[in-house]
């Protein structure tokens, strides 16, 4: 088993910082709308629950 140590911590985050920290298969429009239509929805429900307010 590994030990993560600090300097390993900082070269990982330095790796993923030059890469962009993006996959290849994310599509950033595709997270957004799917966020979005979440949000919607739990909003949606926290009106329908709060009807006698």
């Amino acid at each position: 088993m590994t030990q993560l140590t600090a300097s390993n911590a900082v070269s990982a985050l330095h790796t993923l910082a030059e890469e962009g920290g993006r996959h290849a298969s994310l599509n950033p429009y595709a997270i957004g709308g799917g966020a979005l239509g979440a949000l919607l929805l739990l909003l949606w429900i926290t009106t329908r629950l709060n009807r006698d307010r």
